[in-house]
């Protein structure tokens, strides 16, 4: 891939990395949220990332999205890829991270659809700039939930080759998200779907901070707003989940072996689970709903990992990458 490509610029946050801004081509809901979103009626943009140089003859390529209140920032994660011989893209998805723009509701989306768009966008600049290798989709948290709905919607045309999880999102039960009953959200979204649900710190990014060289306005430890449109696209696209998906695809659900509250009743505060288990999921969710995904799902269950298992500590981090590695080299087989 030519670092001469028209519109690839440097990455203003990662030295050595290039930035591509494309506009969003899924609009936002109409009505209220359509209005309350834009910044100054300007359409969406996501972003895409790149490392200055690939692999001469790559075996494939992985695309990375990020979850909820995060961005690209895991540049570790590609120098294991490129070691193993794979090219790497990420995607900042609308209103998150680089492409967040001044006057947007960060990471709102009132439809997944939204990114899951960004992400097929992400998907067909990989197909185009390696034209005939596999491409695996590498998603995180929700990024996680929104590629296994993207894959559905594209069992039959124009989807990844693979998927790794990392984390998925696959259910609100015991997570950091207040329970809530699905009709009274539904309702709230309609009629004000940017009512705030919910809002607290995340020591959990927090302690990433810590250990990280994480951009506390991208990734915030104070947390970003639970808005009711959000939830409610969110728990429609759960309840599918729920209900089977037919992603035709070898997919990886990857999940930390334990779970540990982050807040409310037995909350870990700031001991050792922080770096030990995922504070912001259940596991057990995660393992009852990942073989509802399709028909090749395969597991990965990192012993002290933590919700984004990419980030965990130098052991269940090595064993995480392993086993992304390990996968990779069987699609490329």
């Amino acid at each position: 891939m030519s670092t001469v490509d028209p519109g690839w610029l440097p990455d203003r946050l990662l030295p050595g990395y290039e930035a591509r801004t494309l506009p969003g081509r899924r609009p936002a809901p109409p009505g209220p949220q359509a209005r309350a979103v834009a910044a100054g009626g300007a359409a969406p943009v996501l972003t895409l990332v790149r490392p200055g140089r690939a692999p001469a003859s790559p075996r494939g390529v992985v695309v990375h999205l990020h979850g909820y209140n995060d961005y690209f920032f895991a540049t570790h994660l590609v120098d294991v890829l490129a070691d193993a011989g794979w090219a790497f893209l990420a995607v900042d998805a609308r209103r998150a991270g680089r492409s967040l723009r001044e006057g947007e509701v960060p990471h709102y989306q009132g439809d997944l659809r939204e990114q899951a768009s960004d992400l097929g966008q992400a998907v067909a600049a990989a197909r185009a700039a390696w034209p005939g290798l596999p491409v695996v989709v590498h998603a995180h948290s929700t990024g996680g939930l929104v590629a296994a709905l993207w894959a559905h919607a594209h069992r039959e045309r124009g989807g990844a080759d693979a998927m790794v999880l990392d984390s998925p999102f696959l259910s609100v039960a015991r997570s950091w998200v207040r329970p809530v009953q699905d009709g009274a959200v539904r309702t709230l979204a309609r009629r004000a779907p940017l009512r705030v649900v919910a809002r607290r710190p995340s020591r959990y990014a927090a302690r990433l901070a810590e250990r990280w060289d994480v951009d506390t306005t991208l990734k915030r430890p104070q947390g970003v707003a639970v808005r009711a449109g959000w939830l409610a696209a969110l728990r429609e696209g759960q309840l599918r989940v729920a209900r089977g998906l037919a992603v035709g695809v070898p997919v990886l659900v990857a999940r930390s072996a334990r779970s540990a509250v982050e807040h409310g009743e037995g909350a870990v505060a700031d001991g050792p689970a922080l770096d030990h288990a995922d504070t912001v999921l259940d596991v057990a969710t995660i393992a009852a709903l990942a073989p509802r995904l399709g028909t090749d799902v395969r597991e990965v269950v990192v012993d002290g990992g933590v919700h984004d298992l990419a980030l965990s500590l130098d052991g269940p981090r090595a064993v995480y990458l392993g086993a992304v590695v390990e996968f990779l080299d069987a699609v490329a087989r």
